[in-house]
């Protein structure tokens, strides 16, 4: 084993353990809760399933990229291609999915009583459910095609052009089909992206005038600590740029893959690096996210 391969196989290793420590750790925290007695807020139902779906893409798509980098490439046949490459690409889907319907779900619930939001408050628990489904099984059908061109390094079907991309491989076609197939792939991403884009800035929006509203109280204040709405608009922030940041990089990368003929060993690790970043840190973001903005929430009800 070369310098390089230890190297990422180190950089796999801690990103995995990392991010299975602290999805697994927050799902068993709501679990507790739950058979505890405590009642779940619909934004603790959103969040059970993106870390369900983030923990999927760790361990579907990083533990097999630490086994190769640390040179255990005999597991992979064909079936474990496919079912590695699906179940990773349907927990990507729904993270994201599910990232924007909590934004959306907490744009209405801090929105003002005079807003047109306002008929939604009552609504929109009860469509949390559905909605999770929905996002669950859309992503599932969009991604079917995918595992379809995943085959193993040491598979023994007669295709004459592959793509290596790890531990497998893709089988190659004519440039106007793989073009279709990065646009079938990047205008799922770019639309949410979109979505909880406009979401957040609804929400940091609300957050700002409602501190103009309150802020004579905030002055006869003494603490040098920053308001509540200050926190919870840096805490959105912190969380949009982190999800936006991460999988503009990560959808980028990828659809490169998928266009080039030949990807480096360069460009296939540092691609699922990136694509394993956001999975790996949003327990930390959203739960500290989440907090702050919860606590708000529930002022502004009352």
């Amino acid at each position: 084993m070369n310098a390089s391969n230890l190297a990422i196989g180190i950089a796999y290793l801690s990103q995995t353990i990392v991010g299975i420590l602290g999805n697994f750790s927050v799902l068993y925290h709501y679990t507790f809760l739950y058979f505890t007695g405590y009642r779940l807020r619909p934004t603790d139902i959103i969040l059970m399933h993106i870390f369900v779906a983030n923990s999927m893409v760790i361990l579907f798509r990083g533990i097999p990229q630490t086994m190769v980098s640390f040179g255990w490439k005999g597991f992979f046949n064909d079936f474990a291609c496919k079912l590695f490459a699906y179940t990773s690409k349907v927990g990507r889907g729904v993270s994201l999915a599910s990232t924007c319907l909590l934004s959306f779900i907490q744009a209405i619930t801090i929105s003002p009583r005079n807003t047109r939001w306002a008929e939604l408050k009552g609504k929109a628990p009860k469509y949390i459910g559905p909605s999770i489904l929905m996002c669950w099984i859309l992503q599932m059908l969009i991604n079917i095609i995918f595992p379809m061109f995943m085959i193993s390094k040491q598979s023994n079907i007669n295709i004459t052009s592959r793509k290596y991309l790890g531990h497998c491989s893709s089988v190659c076609h004519n440039k106007t089909r793989d073009s279709l197939y990065a646009a079938l792939l990047f205008v799922p991403d770019v639309v949410g992206l979109g979505f909880m884009i406009w979401a957040s800035g609804s929400m940091v929006f609300i957050l700002y005038r409602h501190k103009k509203q309150v802020q004579h109280i905030h002055r006869n204040n003494i603490s040098s600590r920053s308001s509540p709405e200050s926190r919870a608009t840096k805490s959105i922030l912190l969380l949009v740029s982190t999800f936006v940041y991460f999988y503009t990089f990560s959808t980028i990368f990828h659809c490169y893959m998928t266009l080039v003929d030949k990807p480096n060993w360069w460009l296939v690790n540092t691609s699922a690096l990136i694509h394993g970043c956001f999975p790996t840190v949003s327990p930390f973001v959203l739960m500290s996210h989440v907090s702050s903005a919860s606590r708000l929430c529930f002022a502004l009800i009352r």
